[in-house]
């Protein structure tokens, strides 16, 4: 299953790991706003999410430390990269 299909699909949780001003500016409709800072000590929370998280931010760069830390915690996830990019397939699944 690729990205572009978990997404199209719903078939996970988007992930938006940018601050919460970052997140309040702009953010893919349903996704969940977990700061990357916060991944360690919410991570009960994580797991009970609809796996596969898809993680996003603004450039994909903390999406892809998250992606690096969630995985090595045993948590099905997939780097999304940009939250626009992200957008634009959500925006596809509801067209």
């Amino acid at each position: 299953m690729t990205l572009e299909d978990v997404i199209k699909n719903n078939e996970g949780t988007i992930v938006d790991v940018r601050t919460i001003g970052e997140f309040m500016g702009g953010n893919v409709a349903g996704s969940k706003n977990i700061p990357l800072n916060e991944i360690p000590s919410r991570m009960e929370e994580i797991k009970a999410l609809k796996m596969p998280l898809v993680l996003c931010c603004a450039s994909g760069n903390r999406s892809g430390q998250a992606t690096a830390f969630l995985k090595a915690q045993g948590v099905e996830c997939y780097n999304g990269g940009s939250w626009l990019e992200v957008n634009f397939y959500a925006a596809q699944a509801l067209a």
